[in-house]
């Protein structure tokens, strides 16, 4: 079966992170994604082939010089045969380059072109990279234990979210039947994915605030958990979680979520007692079958080996495969492609 978004043509004139990740998830469903690069190639590929693998599988490579005429010229017949173009760099240079549509509807009317930034096509040519932009939208400052720093994930959260995001915009606007501008920032979606968090403070009044392993600003007991060998998640949500739960780990009282957030400090401190008699793993296995949300703390490579239908080859590359599972499809992983290949 072919991709179900085989015979679309995207270009990408995409850098590091968001843009390629955003980009190859869609070469993964069946796109043509032709990766125009500047000649010596995209920066990533300084990083390492492992990097660059990671973020480019599926597609095939073009130099460009878009700052020539020549450039300027071949990108113009490339768009006329393309649904779509995506850009990732500074809104003076995507302006610069004549990568929006403003520029290159004379080539193609139909075209989508999607600027991915920091802050916007108007917002400045201010550095925005994953980390100053966790730090800008308040995501830093609610994440870590009370009484220390702030601190950020372990991966590039909002490249990754920023990527996905421009992808579903490059989609909606092709299923327009229309082409146009397409805007995606990584303030606006970070900002975005703080939706609770933020109706809470808007409508409510209620800052963030931050608690110690992690937890849950209304759930209680949802956070991280010391046990005999090893952290524990645990995510009670309702009353029917906390009754299983508590059945199992020999515990009394609390019976309604109410009780348990406004007694939260006497919940957590029974809860860490009971769970202090078990390990993690054997936590895990015995509340799963419960249907309690619960999960051992493993490392990056314990998790892989526990998922081997996550990992798939590309070349001489061992990689993580498309999240997005599509009955009787399954994509044909080809390695990245060689500068100009």
């Amino acid at each position: 079966m072919s991709g179900p978004l085989a015979g679309i043509r995207i270009l990408e004139v995409g850098v590091m992170l968001a843009g390629p990740y955003a980009t190859m998830l869609l070469a993964d469903l069946g796109a043509e994604v032709i990766k125009i690069e500047p000649p010596g190639g995209e920066i990533s590929r300084q990083v390492g082939p492992s990097y660059f693998a990671s973020l480019n599988r599926n597609k095939t490579s073009i130099q460009l010089d878009l700052a020539s005429e020549a450039g300027q010229a071949a990108l113009g017949e490339l768009v006329a045969e393309s649904h779509a173009l995506l850009v990732n760099m500074k809104p003076s240079v995507i302006r610069r380059l004549g990568l929006t549509y403003e520029s290159l509807r004379r080539f193609n009317p139909k075209i989508v072109c999607v600027a991915l930034t920091g802050f916007g096509l108007d917002g400045g040519d201010e550095p925005a990279f994953d980390y100053v932009i966790q730090a800008a939208t308040g995501i830093a400052a609610m994440t870590g234990d009370p009484d220390a720093p702030p601190t950020l994930p372990g991966y590039s959260s909002a490249d990754n979210s920023t990527g996905l995001t421009a992808a579903l915009g490059l989609l909606a606007q092709i299923v327009s039947g229309r082409g146009g501008q397409v805007e995606v920032s990584l303030l606006d979606v970070m900002l975005s994915q703080l939706n609770y968090r933020a109706s809470a403070y808007l409508n409510d009044g209620v800052e963030p605030q931050r608690h110690p392993h992690g937890a849950h600003s209304y759930y209680v007991p949802a956070q991280l958990f010391p046990t005999a060998q090893g952290y524990l998640a645990l995510f009670v949500t309702h009353d029917g979680f906390w009754k299983a739960f508590a059945t199992e780990a020999g515990i009394e009282g609390f019976a309604t979520m109410a009780q348990r957030a406004a007694r939260r400090d006497e919940v957590l401190a029974v809860v860490t007692a009971a769970l202090a008699g078990d390990t993690a793993a054997g936590w895990e296995a015995r509340l799963r079958p419960l249907g309690i949300p619960a999960a051992a703390v493993r490392t990056l490579p314990e998790a892989l080996k526990e998922h081997p239908e996550m990992v798939v080859t590309a070349g001489d590359f061992r990689l993580v495969g498309s999240p997005i599972r599509i009955d009787g499809y399954e994509p044909a992983y080809r390695p990245p492609p060689g500068l100009g290949d």
